[in-house]
């Protein structure tokens, strides 16, 4: 019988509360033993035997985890993983994982010298229409694919207090989103020759970017991630384009909901979605719904507690996400100058 990796989870904010905490609780292989709350025990009094801390400091001198998860804002996750991987500590961090590629670089480094298992919380790559579009492309459903276009469109009109849209290092939605979409496309197509990108403050008094349209070219194949907060009228969350036919789906992967419903993880039926919601093949004789595959975030930490262990090999590497941070980092300077930016200056 394996020893339970001790856990502990540094921030206890919505993503931490909703998504993390309730991961971490169900996976067999971990134990939510503490938590980094600056104010209050709200973790406390919903996994009662948890330890609260009221600072990272005090966390690593008690030394009661094994693995510390990071769902502080972007601009903290540099210093207080590498802190932590100092301090011989497993590390998962929220993504992004850094806001600089080359900070993710450094971590990188430190968790090898250390032999230390260093990983980004891409939950999104198991999303139910993610593993569906993997399957479709394996299977060449669409014959050869020359377009795919993806979306992650809301109606946001209105400024909130969210650190993500203050004056603050990593802020803006395409740290937020845009590391999802990218990760994804980078996972369907490999690395990109070239990206081009539009990122604007489209809300009155923003400043922090609220839209990016953001175009991949693979060869043969050309992408395009793109998000607004200002789309009150639906648009497909994916849109891919072969030669054989064409796939549409609207809709989120219905995990995310119902974490924000407080339901636990569990069950076969998890991240079944319903049938109303699959999306649609067309092709020359017509239409069809195209069942979308499970959805289960369930398996990035059991991926996590297998790669401590020993059992395994991550999922989601630091080498990815750099790649990631510098597909981002170039789509700034391309929207800056107005101008394609190849692979080479990139750097990806």
């Amino acid at each position: 019988m394996n020893t339970l990796i001790r856990t502990a989870i540094v921030g206890f904010g919505s993503v931490a509360e909703k998504m993390h905490a309730p991961l971490i609780d169900v996976c067999d292989s971990l134990s939510l033993t503490a938590v980094v709350e600056r104010h209050g025990t709200k973790c406390q009094e919903k996994y009662p035997g948890v330890q609260t801390f009221r600072s990272l400091e005090d966390l690593l001198e008690a030394d009661v985890a094994d693995l510390i998860v990071i769902t502080t804002p972007n601009e903290f996750h540099f210093p207080m993983a590498k802190q932590c991987l100092m301090s011989g500590k497993h590390v998962v961090v929220d993504k992004p994982v850094t806001i600089f590629s080359q900070e993710a670089e450094q971590l990188n480094q430190l968790a090898k010298e250390k032999n230390l298992v260093l990983s980004v919380f891409h939950n999104r790559r198991f999303d139910g229409d993610v593993l569906t579009i993997q399957k479709i492309l394996s299977e060449k459903t669409l014959g050869e694919v020359v377009y795919l276009e993806s979306h992650f469109d809301r109606f946001r009109p209105e400024i909130t207090e969210n650190w993500r849209e203050k004056d603050v290092p990593g802020n803006g939605i395409t740290y937020d989103l845009g590391v999802h979409l990218i990760d994804q496309i980078v996972l369907f197509f490999g690395l990109p020759n070239w990206i081009q990108a539009d990122i604007r403050r489209q809300r009155t008094g923003a400043i922090a970017d609220d839209y990016f349209d953001i175009q991949l070219d693979f060869g043969s194949i050309k992408a395009r991630a793109t998000a607004s907060v200002l789309s009150a009228s639906p648009t497909p969350r994916f849109l891919i384009q072969g030669k054989k036919g064409s796939y549409v789906k609207y809709g989120l992967d219905v995990q995310e909901a119902k974490f924000k419903a407080g339901q636990k993880p569990e069950g076969a039926d998890w991240g079944v979605e319903p049938v109303e919601k699959w999306g649609k093949i067309f092709h020359s004789e017509g239409q069809e719904a195209r069942k979308t595959e499970e959805g289960d975030y369930r398996i990035f930490y059991q991926n996590i507690a297998e790669a401590i262990q020993g059992k395994s090999t991550l999922f989601v590497t630091i080498p990815q996400t750099i790649n990631v941070l510098k597909i981002i980092e170039a789509s700034f300077k391309s929207s800056k100058e107005g101008r394609r930016i190849g692979k080479e200056e990139g750097g990806w």
